[in-house]
C-alpha cells in the first residue's frame, strides 16, 4: 500500500486502487445513520451552509484520518432523547468498522464517537 495526503492506495495483481478521505467519511456517514438511536449527525458550519444551500452532505460530522495505511474515523453525532448512549456508541463503532473494511478491504483501526448532542421530541413530533 502507498500514501499520499487524505488518500490510500492498495496495489492488485491488475493495478492500482485508490480511496480518498472523502469516500471513506461517506460510507462511515451512511452506516452510522442507520444505528437506531442516531437522530442525526452533527457537522460543522460548512455541513450546516450547504444544507441551507439545498446539499446533503454524505459525510456530514465524520472525519476520516489515513495513516501509515491505517484508517482511524471520527463521527460526531446527536442522540435521541431516552436512548442508552454508551450503546448507540458501541453499535456505531462496530457498523462503521464493518462498512468500511466491508467496502474497501483496508484496516480500521479505531472508530471515535463523540456525542454532540441530544435531540428532544415534542408531543407533535412524536
Amino acid at each position: 500500500m502507498s500514501e499520499n495526503k487524505g488518500i490510500i492506495s492498495t496495489s492488485e495483481a491488475g493495478g492500482t486502487i485508490a480511496y480518498s478521505e472523502d469516500v471513506i467519511a461517506i460510507i462511515s456517514g451512511l452506516a452510522a445513520s442507520e444505528v437506531k438511536g442516531v437522530a442525526g449527525m452533527s457537522g460543522g458550519l460548512k455541513s450546516g451552509i450547504g444544507e441551507l444551500l439545498g446539499r446533503k452532505d454524505l459525510a456530514k460530522g465524520i472525519k476520516a484520518n489515513i495513516n501509515n495505511n491505517d484508517v482511524v474515523i471520527d463521527v460526531n453525532i446527536i442522540v435521541q432523547y431516552g436512548t442508552i448512549i454508551s450503546d448507540i456508541a458501541q453499535e456505531i463503532q462496530k457498523s462503521v468498522k464493518r462498512a468500511v473494511e466491508g467496502m474497501t478491504g483496508l484496516k480500521v483501526v479505531g472508530v471515535n464517537v463523540n456525542i454532540q448532542g441530544v435531540q428532544v421530541l415534542t408531543e407533535e413530533k412524536k
